[in-house]
């Protein structure tokens, strides 16, 4: 049951890595849209890779660090997201799912987070 929930993980972080380079293609040319999405291509598809890190990371603290790493990436993506969101870059229709997936998984990573660390220190106390 675990590997079903870490694939799932893996395809939405790959899923959402794709729809902000969706979300890019549609950015206008002007200096800030162009700053901001280099900075949101780096951002948005980061947390797939370090995830791919975290799933072969080499003790418990390894997994903890590489997922904080996912989850700083998701929150500076989903600041990025909101400045183009206020801006505004792109139709709210366009952002709006985006951001909400975006906000889905910095939860699914505190928790995670949160879990392993609670139950690394529950382990260690025994």
């Amino acid at each position: 049951m675990e590997s079903t929930k870490s694939y799932d993980l893996e395809e939405r972080l790959i899923n959402f890595s794709v729809s902000i380079l969706n979300l890019l293609e549609n950015m206008p040319q002007s200096f800030g849209a162009m700053s901001l999405s280099k900075q949101l291509a780096r951002s948005g598809t980061s947390p797939a890779l370090n995830y791919g890190e975290a799933q072969a990371a080499e003790s418990g603290k390894d997994f903890i660090h590489k997922m904080k790493i996912c989850l700083k990436e998701l929150r500076e993506s989903q600041i990025c997201l909101k400045i183009i969101q206020r801006k505004p870059y792109l139709p709210d229709e366009k952002v709006t799912p985006v951001l909400d997936e975006c906000s889905q998984l910095v939860a699914i990573f505190t928790k995670s987070i949160s879990t392993k660390t609670r139950n690394m220190n529950n382990k260690d106390r025994k």
